[in-house]
């Protein structure tokens, strides 16, 4: 099963929408979101692609209570969480947290084969040498709304754990719907 790991959209349903179109391309099924959506509506955009949308909120909660009702929703593919979520997908164990420190403390413990976060806009992919002798694979997306660094977000292969980050395919001077501006002197 291949997945879309996103985090840190800050409202920006632009490149949301990019980046999950392009990894549903690549044969993503699901879609795990690591927090500060913002504003549920963001959301939104991702319910034409079909895949089931797994969400924490992060530090930027937005509305708790409408991102709540939106997962509620019979015909929304939204499934909202609150802090952090325990979810399995093909087999997998995975653990969703927005925050690093808590990822990395959540994959010391052996119970998670996967564990994955945001907050910082750093994408990164390691293993962690949990309690158990075993690896658990820490994802860090970045920031799929380009804040601070390069919109970015991780595919993965949930059969083999294997992971790449991948640039959202977005030219830089569109990533917020703006025009092109010529200026005349």
């Amino acid at each position: 099963m291949k997945i879309c790991i996103v985090s840190d959209s800050h409202d920006n349903r632009h490149l949301l929408e990019i980046a999950v179109g392009d990894a549903s391309q690549r044969g993503a099924q699901a879609v795990l979101h690591c927090g500060d959506v913002v504003a549920p509506t963001t959301l939104k955009v991702l319910q034409k692609f079909g895949l089931p949308v797994h969400v924490v909120h992060g530090n930027n909660i937005g509305d708790p209570m409408a991102t709540a009702q939106l997962s509620n929703d019979p015909e929304s593919v939204v499934h909202y969480y609150g802090q952090d979520a325990g979810i399995e997908l093909a087999g997998r164990r995975i653990f969703i947290v927005h925050y690093p420190h808590y990822a990395r403390a959540m994959g010391t413990t052996g119970e998670w084969d996967l564990v994955c976060c945001g907050h910082d806009h750093r994408a990164e992919i390691d293993r962690i040498i949990n309690v158990k002798q075993s690896e658990t694979v820490f994802i860090n997306p970045g920031t799929v709304a380009g804040v601070g660094a390069s919109p970015t977000y991780v595919m993965g292969d949930l059969v083999n754990m294997s992971f790449e980050v991948i640039e959202v395919p977005v030219d830089i001077s569109q990533a917020y719907n703006m025009p092109h501006v010529t200026v005349h002197n």
